[in-house]
């Protein structure tokens, strides 16, 4: 895949993970789960995982994915070698996240938040197209 690809598919994701945590912050639990019909998301958003540091998941969401879509556009425009690793950590660090809060809902809840699943598969993918970053 072409940098400029890359680096574009990104920023795409990272601004969709950040519109869903925007409707998970600020739209009321009861209306953003009634959408698709599905309970999981309710019992995903009260639990007392959906909080870290005291801090609710999805505002930190709101701080995290516009910093990495922000640094990636700048990667994107004026490439800086410590941006690409900052970008790097972020998303290794928003991919264990991931992979524990997908752990989560699976396997300790036992049910399945969709605006969840969309924040976690975008962070992933993106760590995915990191991983093959392409240099040319």
């Amino acid at each position: 895949m072409k940098k400029e690809t890359t680096y574009k598919t990104i920023i795409f994701l990272m601004i969709i993970a950040t519109i869903v945590s925007g409707i998970l912050s600020f739209i009321s639990i009861q209306d953003a789960c009634n959408v698709f019909g599905n309970s999981g998301c309710s019992i995903v958003q009260t639990s007392e995982y959906e909080s870290t540091f005291g801090i609710k998941n999805a505002h930190l969401g709101l701080i995290a994915f516009p910093i990495l879509a922000i640094l990636t556009f700048f990667e994107l425009k004026r490439p800086k070698k410590y941006q690409k690793v900052v970008i790097t950590v972020g998303m290794s660090i928003g991919s264990i996240f991931a992979l524990y809060f997908l752990y989560v809902q699976f396997f300790i809840l036992k049910a399945v938040c969709q605006y969840c699943m969309v924040v976690d598969l975008a962070i992933l993918a993106s760590m995915i197209l990191i991983i093959f970053w392409d240099e040319k």
